[in-house]
């Protein structure tokens, strides 16, 4: 059985291991956090380096913070690149940039390797459940090849189209599910302050067009003040910043992105960036000085 590499075992990347290890998987794991190896070794990988993983994978995903990480566990001494075979493909996962991942993807080619970009969405639960929604972008033969484990991991994978399709596919989305939860959080601010229970808000409107995924998954974790992270501030923060650079660099005007980058710039500040991306609420009522949270009885 072909080993595969796993490169990442943060919030996503360790639930997501340990489901391709329940599918039979034979898995070499890295990650700088060793309790995280040791947990994920327990399920059945061996820890191996990003030199070890380049020379004995064919197929190796990364799951990391950053495009710069990316880069750094290819590219940098040692890296995956150094030992990488021809005809192995890497596919990473992570929330990056279009231009990291082109990069990747043309340092990889130079080497005889391929290079997919395809970030997930569908949080913490998503990944624990294996029910992500994988946005791809590179070559049709990688994907192709690919989609084994994009089974394991997640409901559902779609080619956008050539390197860098799948991050700039992500980027959308992160502008859709950050702005609709500031939006949502800004509309249930004015209602709690105005005296209407937020509890019997989201009942009478979720079923009309004011109704999405996003209410349905935020609105109880507000109301309950659980901000306990499926995909915390941090990391949409990042994703945000990666909108507004992207944007600029192609000369797209995003009025909404750039004030809710300073809305989560302004959370970072107030010590939020490891709260639930829910939290994005908070914002808003420290403005109108109110918390939405469930009547007492």
């Amino acid at each position: 059985m072909a080993k595969v590499g796993f490169i990442g075992l943060g919030i996503m990347g360790r639930p997501m291991a340990k489901n391709m290890l329940k599918a039979g998987e034979e898995l070499l794991v890295a990650d700088l956090n060793k309790e995280a190896v040791a947990d994920v070794v327990a399920s059945g990988a061996k820890e191996a380096s990003y030199a070890e993983i380049g020379e004995q994978c064919e197929r190796i995903i990364l799951m990391v913070p950053s495009g710069d990480i990316s880069k750094a566990i290819l590219f940098g001494e040692g890296g995956v690149a150094s030992t990488i075979k021809e005809g192995a493909i890497v596919c990473d996962m992570s929330s990056v940039t279009p231009v990291e991942s082109q990069e990747c993807y043309n340092g990889l080619k130079a080497k005889g390797a391929g290079f997919i970009d395809a970030p997930v969405s569908g949080g913490e639960p998503g990944a624990i459940a294996g029910t992500l929604a994988i946005m791809a972008g590179g070559d049709k033969e990688d994907f192709d090849a690919f989609m084994p484990y994009f089974d394991i991991v997640g409901s559902s994978a779609i080619l956008v189209g050539g390197s860098g399709s799948g991050s700039v596919t992500k980027l959308a989305n992160q502008i859709i599910v950050n702005n609709t939860i500031a939006v949502v959080s800004e509309a249930f601010v004015l209602a709690t302050k105005a005296g209407a229970d937020p509890v019997k808000v989201y009942q009478a409107i979720r079923g009309g067009l004011a109704g999405s995924a996003v209410l349905d998954a935020k609105i109880p974790m507000i109301v309950e003040r659980n901000f306990k992270p499926g995909g915390p501030i941090r990391i949409n923060h990042k994703d945000i910043k990666n909108v507004v650079n992207t944007a600029h660099a192609i000369d797209v005007p995003i009025p909404y992105s750039s004030q809710l980058y300073e809305i989560l710039q302004t959370l970072k500040i107030h010590g939020h960036m490891g709260d639930d991306h829910g939290g994005i609420v908070q914002y808003f009522e420290k403005l109108a000085d109110i918390e939405v949270k469930k009547v007492e009885e």
